[in-house]
């Protein structure tokens, strides 16, 4: 069962423009998920008064009394996706009391507690981060510490293989900010055309290519011109991955230099295939850590962090303040497939020789040789899971190495 069987497109419409506007923030090589932070602030959202209320729902998009349940059916739907994993985590300090309304909203199995031996929970909450993400994750986010009193958090874990396999080749650009560098370099050539396209946006040209997984995730690749900031090139795919930019498809360029990193040339072939499009990446492995209180207008979070008030009545007759709200995620893409994983929580205080060529065929060559933007999707429903920015790949490796970075599944 997908996404889009469970909710509403515009909520998809709305965790994807959180991807967007949070996409504007980065700085550097990066990775992220609105789709990680969505269900918590929903949660937090219905259990909020005063202004913290609105300023949630405003981030969120939908109203305050309607977010729990939307929550809800968001975290059914992505635990349905095959390929992807989520779960839901609440512990609060022994002595916090909740309301059993706001309690009932979230899933079965969720709720437990932590006592004075803070080392130990801590733990406890490190070991479920890592469980739940097959230990891409390696810890929660969020320390306790003796004015916790709280703490929410989602995890999700991602993973596809790839339907056609890339083959692993040193690459070296000749150009861009990872000039002279030896690259884990990434290739392969299919006849499927479609698979890459271009468009333009009011910030510049994207060329936007779709890797397809075998389990309904597919990564898409975004190369921009090089004077675009990384988030107008995430944006631009968040819009691409939606459908609501329109791409010009590869079998319908012209040939010569049609689009970032784009090229389409006559070539001769030793197969009769018409049109080929040839695709060459680079491996990567991402982490990133988040601190979402930085950017706290962006979440709705500015209100519910003064500590001078409580915010959360629906959530507990004690009053409770946003101490901190952070995200871990990771990301890796190699020649076989994709894994990626997210932990984000809230913490509450009291406050051989060839052939000879017969035949003519027209190649598309996209080449993804300096920094440019991923976008991992659910592919029905076009919820944005996963997004980051590129600017450090995997170097090629030097002759007898035996590790696994930038193969999947490790």
């Amino acid at each position: 069962m997908k996404v889009e069987n469970r909710v509403d497109g515009a909520v998809v419409r709305t965790v994807n423009g959180l991807t967007a506007r949070w996409a504007a923030t980065a700085r550097g090589g990066t990775v992220f998920s609105a789709a990680g932070v969505w269900p918590l602030l929903a949660l937090l959202a219905d259990g909020a008064a005063g202004p913290a209320r609105q300023e949630l729902a405003d981030a969120l998009g939908v109203p305050a009394d309607q977010a729990a349940a939307t929550a809800g059916e968001l975290l059914a739907a992505l635990g349905s996706v095959s390929g992807l994993d989520a779960a839901l985590g609440l512990w609060t300090q022994e002595e916090l009391l909740l309301r059993e309304e706001w309690l009932a909203k979230l899933p079965a199995a969720t709720h437990g507690s932590f006592g004075d031996d803070l080392v130990t929970a801590q733990e406890r909450l490190d070991r479920w981060a890592a469980e739940r993400t097959g230990g891409l994750v390696e810890r929660m986010p969020v320390t306790l510490n003796r004015q916790t009193r709280m703490v929410l958090a989602g995890a999700l874990a991602l993973h596809t293989t790839w339907r056609q396999p890339f083959t692993e080749q040193p690459l070296t650009p000749a150009a861009g900010p990872w000039q002279g560098r030896t690259l884990r370099g990434l290739h392969r050539r299919s006849v499927r055309p479609d698979r890459v396209g271009v468009a333009g946006t009011p910030d510049g040209f994207v060329t936007a290519l779709t890797v397809p997984g075998d389990n309904g995730i597919d990564v898409h690749l975004v190369l921009g011109e090089e004077r675009m900031t990384p988030g107008q090139v995430i944006a631009a795919g968040v819009a691409a991955v939606e459908r609501a930019l329109p791409l010009t498809p590869g079998g319908a360029l012209p040939y010569g230099e049609v689009g970032p990193g784009l090229r389409v040339t006559r070539e001769q072939s030793v197969t009769p295939e018409p049109t080929s499009l040839d695709v060459r990446t680079v491996a990567y492995e991402v982490r990133a850590d988040h601190d979402l209180l930085a950017h706290p207008d962006l979440f709705g979070l500015h209100s519910a962090a003064d500590p001078r008030f409580g915010h959360f009545p629906g959530i507990s007759a004690h009053p409770l303040a946003v101490s901190e709200a952070r995200q871990s995620s990771v990301t890796r893409f190699g020649a076989l497939g994709f894994r990626a994983a997210t932990v984000t929580a809230v913490a509450e205080t009291y406050g051989s020789p060839p052939p000879q060529p017969r035949y003519e065929t027209t190649v598309i060559h996209a080449t993804f040789d300096r920094p440019f933007a991923f976008l991992a999707a659910d592919r029905d429903s076009r919820l944005t899971l996963m997004s980051g920015w590129i600017t450090d790949p995997s170097p090629y490796p030097a002759p007898g190495y035996a590790g696994s970075a930038g193969r999947p599944g490790v």
